[in-house]
């Protein structure tokens, strides 16, 4: 029954008008729901999108709540970068990134970095 089904990530913010900036400034996008307060839906490609909504609980999970594909990685991290995203660092067993980029045994390559909200977000290409 749901496999035939759009999905949404939802996503948490302690500050949404700070999220709003954040989305805004350094992601380049801008809510379908502009006039909203408490919460925020974002429209990306194919038909996908998020939510943003007011919570006093962001920033608590510790795993990637939300990720784009990307046919670029290097292109779109390096535009990322220009607007002032910073990329994580890990070193953990079976993940390490080099200049904020993880390979994987499959070719796939991510990197990972935080919204202002504490949220763990990642951009990641898969190889064809």
């Amino acid at each position: 029954m749901l496999k035939d089904l759009s999905v949404a990530a939802v996503l948490p913010a302690s500050d949404i008008a700070r999220a709003r900036d954040f989305y805004k400034d350094k992601l380049g996008l801008e809510p379908n729901n502009p006039e909203a307060t408490d919460n925020l839906v974002y429209k990306c490609g194919n038909g996908t999108s998020f939510l943003l909504y007011s919570t006093p609980n962001a920033g608590s999970a510790k795993n990637t709540q939300m990720g784009w594909d990307s046919t670029d990685l290097d292109q779109d991290m390096a535009d990322l970068r220009a607007r002032g995203v910073v990329f994580e660092e890990y070193d953990f067993p079976g993940l390490k990134t080099e200049n904020g980029v993880a390979t994987l045994p499959d070719g796939e390559r991510g990197a990972w970095f935080l919204d202002s909200e504490g949220n763990i977000l990642s951009i990641a290409t898969v190889p064809v």
